[in-house]
């Protein structure tokens, strides 16, 4: 046994059904899940070999409208995925911080005045989630803007396990990291109660919200296939980290860019990563597969009564009140008549709140696929997260559309009574939304055969935003309206 994590892998191989990931580079050509490299020069590689995968997502031709459309992005694959099949609808970005000397990751305009935990750490937790998500594109953003920090080669790479060198707040965080990315269905009282011991409750929140950016965007680029720019690795992003940074400009100057296959020191260089699960399948030392450890689904006494403790259970982080709530937040966001207790939470942060909450509606309101669809989406993934209050809210969606309580179970089966393209779609989303990341090239290319791009896309948008919603709502614990 490789570590104490192997156990676990390997029961969740037949728990799962889900390990079946594929060896060799690039991936891509064997239709597979891209293997976990497990050492950190076998991580360099793969982190390269980024740059030369074959996108999932067809594309029209580009033509003149979308070319002055999109401007200087318009050779952007990403941009002409979202240009082409999103209409408007925002994919869910990890919030930034505004602490004065530092510079800023993230989206700007979801800045908060509220923020106060430092960029290198949230770009710290980003590289554990991303780790464990094996998101491969994602780990090398965090490689480069940690390196234009000031963070040394050694330090990225005891972030894999080795935190004896960290305090113990950090330490904790870390911990938490690893557990609301990869499992969330374990989150409890205690995981908040231990970094209250080390954090406001603000800061947690903070801390949730770039968690749940992170989580979503791991998905959205490995999803979609996005290739690595050709120019990344190293000190590639030195320019706009300098004013963060320790060290001087003429030192980053003269430091490596444009790879990742950087040296590792020798302390490193055959250590094997103690934070992603462990799998047997492998005919290297260096990878395993790409696996998930989510248990079997509860029968249907459990989840009634998990629904009904979900009513009267007391949120970990505080909530606003009515009143708070309305005068923190703009005008212009329609609230109703009676807040849900979601948006009591992100009321919180004026801003960042905000912001946040018009990308879960627009998730939930804009776009091309059916309410139902969506409803039964969030079914599954709040099932397999066991996000109860997530379950709640879709419950309540599915019985506004009509559906009975058989009809709503039915979607913890099998799925044989639904169409080939419903299934595809369950399949993609479930297997999306797990953690970590083990949806394959060959379900995204079924998916797009029986659907075609536009309504894949959508698909997966709305499952980086419910993969959000679930950790959100569940880390803070939140009781159902």
């Amino acid at each position: 046994m490789r570590n104490r994590w192997l156990v676990f892998s390997v029961l969740s191989l037949s728990m799962s059904g889900l390990a079946n990931g594929q060896e060799g580079l690039p991936s891509d050509q064997v239709e597979g899940i891209r293997p976990t490299p497990l050492t950190r020069p076998e991580l360099k590689r793969f982190l390269e070999d980024v740059k030369v995968r074959t996108p999932r997502i067809p594309l029209p031709e580009l033509g003149d409208v979308e070319r002055a459309a999109l401007g200087e992005q318009a050779e952007s694959y990403e941009s002409r995925v979202k240009y082409n099949y999103l209409n408007g609808i925002e994919i869910v970005r990890p919030p930034v911080s505004t602490v004065p000397g530092q510079a800023p990751t993230g989206m700007s305009r979801e800045q908060d005045p509220l923020f106060t935990l430092e960029n290198a750490f949230k770009v710290e937790l980003f590289w554990i989630v991303s780790r464990v998500n094996n998101c491969q594109y994602c780990i090398g953003h965090q490689e480069s803007k940690l390196l234009g920090l000031g963070r040394s080669e050694d330090q990225i790479a005891s972030l894999d396990g080795d935190w004896a060198g960290f305090d113990e707040a950090s330490k904790t965080a870390f911990a938490f990291a690893r557990k609301f990315s990869l499992e969330p269905h374990l989150l409890e009282a205690q995981d908040i109660a231990e970094l209250k011991e080390h954090y406001t409750e603000n800061q947690i929140l903070e801390m949730i919200l770039s968690m749940c950016g992170n989580n979503a965007i791991n998905r959205w680029k490995d999803a979609i296939g996005v290739p690595q720019r050709k120019d990344e690795g190293g000190y590639s992003r030195m320019a706009s980290m300098t004013s963060g940074s320790t060290l001087d400009a003429t030192t980053l100057a003269s430091l490596p860019k444009g790879t990742y296959k950087t040296p590792t020191s020798e302390a490193y260089r055959e250590s094997v990563s103690k934070i992603v699960l462990l799998s047997e399948s492998s005919d290297s030392v260096n990878t395993c597969a790409t696996i998930s450890r989510r248990p079997p689904l509860e029968p249907i006494d459990y989840v009634q009564k998990k629904l009904l403790e979900c009513k009267t259970r007391v949120p970990r982080i505080a909530l606003m009140d009515d009143a708070q709530t309305r005068s923190n937040l703009p005008a212009a966001i329609e609230l109703g008549s009676k807040l849900p207790n979601w948006v009591r939470l992100l009321a919180r942060f004026p801003k960042a709140g905000a912001m946040r909450m018009e990308a879960v509606i627009a998730a939930e309101q804009k776009g091309d696929i059916s309410p139902l669809l969506k409803a039964q989406l969030s079914w599954i993934l709040a099932r397999q997260d066991r996000a109860w209050y997530a379950l709640g809210r879709a419950r309540d969606q599915l019985q506004k559309l009509g559906l009975t309580d058989r009809q709503i179970y039915a979607l913890d089966g099998d799925w044989q009574e639904f169409s080939a393209q419903e299934q595809a779609f369950f399949r993609l989303a479930k297997n999306l939304g797990n953690s970590p990341v083990v949806l394959s090239g060959g379900e995204v290319k079924k998916a797009l055969e029986l659907a075609g791009p536009r309504d894949v896309v959508q698909v997966i948008s709305f499952t980086t935003s419910r993969a959000s919603f679930n950790r959100l709502t569940e880390a803070v614990g939140l009781p159902l309206d």
